[in-house]
C-alpha cells in the first residue's frame, strides 16, 4: 500500500482530504505541524509527501529542506493558499516536485499523486555499493565484502541489509521491512525475518562497531559506531 505523509494544520480540510485519499486505498499519516511531520518522516518510509506551506512550528519549505537532507528522491507536493510566483520558485528550488493552490480539487491532487508515483518507480535509483563500517555491500552481486573475504548473500538478505543501511542509526519499522521483502505484514513472515536478521548479525559478529538492534514492538536499527580518534 502506498504510504503518504500529509501535513496540514487546517483540521477540517485535513479530515476531508485524508478521508478521500484513504477511500482510494492510500495509507495516510496526517500531521498538524512541521516538527511533528519531520519526526514522523524519520520513523517511517513514505512513498510521497504532501506539505502545506503555511504550518506552525516549522513551515512547509523548511520541512521540505530537512526531508531532502535525508531523502533526495521522495516526491513532494506543496499545498498553499498563496499563488505568488516567488513562493512557487522557492518551493521548487528546495526540492519540491509540484504545487497545488488551495482550494484544490481532490481529483487533481490524486492525478498528481499517480503521476509522481509512476515516475518514482521508473526513476527509482539503484545503488550498487554501500559501505558499513569495515564492510562493503555489493548489491548487484549480492555479496558482503571485507578485505579479501567475500560472503555470498541471498536476495532477501541483500534487500534486508539495503533497507537497514538506508536508515542507518535510525529505526526501520518491522512492518515496512515485511511489506518491502514479502509484500505483506504477516506473523509467520515475521519469524522468517527474525532468521534473516540473525544471519546478518553473524556476518557482522567480528566487527564490534556494527550492531543490529531489536527495538521491541517497533523494528530494527542498524547501528554503526564511529571509532574514537
Amino acid at each position: 500500500m502506498t504510504k503518504i505523509l500529509y501535513v496540514e494544520d487546517d483540521l477540517s480540510l485535513s479530515f476531508v482530504t485524508r478521508d478521500q485519499l484513504e477511500k482510494r486505498d492510500y495509507e495516510i499519516v496526517s500531521c498538524e505541524n512541521g516538527k511533528q511531520a519531520l519526526t514522523a518522516f524519520k520513523k517511517s518510509i513514505f512513498d510521497l509527501c504532501i506539505l502545506d506551506v503555511m504550518l506552525p512550528e516549522m513551515d512547509g519549505f523548511e520541512l521540505a529542506k530537512k526531508i531532502r537532507e535525508t531523502n533526495k528522491h521522495v516526491p513532494i507536493i506543496f499545498l498553499t493558499a498563496r499563488s505568488m510566483q516567488e513562493d512557487k520558485l522557492e518551493g521548487l528550488s528546495l526540492g519540491g516536485d509540484d504545487y497545488i493552490t488551495k482550494p484544490f480539487n481532490i481529483e487533481e491532487l490524486c492525478l498528481k499523486i499517480q503521476v509522481f508515483l509512476k515516475r518514482k518507480l521508473v526513476n527509482q535509483p539503484v545503488k550498487e555499493f554501500y559501505t558499513i563500517g569495515s564492510f562493503t555491500l555489493d548489491v548487484k552481486e549480492q555479496k558482503l565484502l571485507k578485505g579479501e573475504i567475500e560472503r555470498k548473500l541471498t536476495i532477501k538478505e541483500t534487500k534486508l541489509l539495503s533497507l537497514l543501511i538506508q536508515k542507518v542509526n535510525t529505526i526501520t519499522k518491522r512492518e515496512n521491512i515485511l511489506v518491502s521483502l514479502w509484500g505483506k505484514n504477516d506473523y509467520f513472515l515475521g519469524r522468517s525475518l527474525d532468521v534473516f536478521i540473525s544471519k546478518l548479525r553473524k556476518h557482522f559478529s567480528e566487527d564490534p562497531m556494527i550492531k543490529i538492534e531489536n527495538i521491541r514492538g517497533v523494528g530494527f536499527k542498524l547501528v554503526v559506531l564511529e571509532e574514537e580518534s
